[in-house]
């Protein structure tokens, strides 16, 4: 197994640098083993097989052409739970769990209506469903393709959610109310293509990530207006951000009459999050 692991890490070292090689190769042995890493290495009887040699010749080929680990392997970990992933959806981020723990901390009243709009791979849909006290969760997504990703790792995870293919830019067929509406949805300025690694501009898909850097609330301004329609009295709204738009998004949820708004920075200390409350009427 050493010399596995000595063939992976050396074959990575050219393209990734040493620690991210390091990481990778821990992931790739644990994956080919189904053994946590320590046990693998230190396992004397723990040999790999032709078709694993096959089967990480194959792994460690594809991330040399900086296709993300997740895809390669086909599978991401969110909350603590697996999610499969492939190329319809974007691989599960650590902020959008910060999200996620955001909207459990603040919202504790058990059976809460939840709709996530733009649900991708499900991860957020999933992750309340399971964590929070009896919720109803709703997931929208424009590309049926990613819903039956979601619907699956709903599946795999135990957990109960409605999926609706909705094209959140159209008109809107829905007559249900919501205690919660929250969104990731794309974010990142056609601009920043320049400055974005390989393995997330090669791979992951655009219709998820980009904006038109002239249009850069698109999404958010759409959302927000469709919550006058879909929320309850007194409903929350929570958005994943682009860093530097925070203020943006605060001032136009004002604008639509949105209040107690908040922005919330992530692990990072960048602002990450908006929340906001749509007051009753009168």
């Amino acid at each position: 197994m050493t010399e596995t692991f000595k063939y992976i890490k050396n074959s990575l070292l050219g393209f990734y640098p040493e620690t991210e090689a390091g990481y990778l190769t821990r992931y790739i042995i644990e994956y080919i083993t189904q053994k946590p890493y320590p046990v693998a290495l230190g396992d004397k009887n723990t040999k790999i097989t032709p078709a694993q040699l096959q089967k990480t010749e194959e792994i460690v080929g594809r991330l040399k052409l900086y296709e993300p680990i997740q895809y390669v392997l086909g599978q991401a970990e969110f909350y603590g739970m697996p999610f499969a992933v492939n190329k319809d959806v974007l691989i599960p981020r650590p902020e959008t769990e910060e999200l996620v723990e955001l909207i459990c901390i603040e919202n504790k009243t058990q059976g809460l209506t939840v709709l996530d709009i733009g649900t991708g791979s499900g991860c957020i849909a999933v992750a309340l469903a399971k964590k929070m006290t009896n919720p109803k969760v709703e997931a929208w997504d424009v590309l049926a393709k990613a819903l039956n990703i979601a619907r699956n790792n709903a599946v795999r995870n135990k957990a109960e959610v409605h999926f609706r293919e909705v094209d959140v830019l159209k008109d809107i067929d829905s007559d249900k109310k919501f205690d919660i509406i929250v969104s990731n949805p794309p974010y990142v300025l056609e601009s920043d293509k320049r400055t974005m690694e390989r393995n997330v501009l090669e791979h992951e898909p655009h219709l998820a990530l980009f904006v038109p850097d002239n249009d850069a609330l698109m999404f958010y301004e759409r959302i927000a207006d469709v919550g006058h329609n879909l929320l309850k009295p007194d409903g929350r709204l929570y958005f994943e951000i682009h860093f530097l738009k925070g203020r943006e998004v605060a001032e136009m949820l004002k604008e639509r009459k949105y209040s107690d708004i908040n922005l919330h920075k992530d692990m990072s200390g960048q602002d990450r999050m908006v929340s906001a409350v749509l007051k009753q009427k009168g």
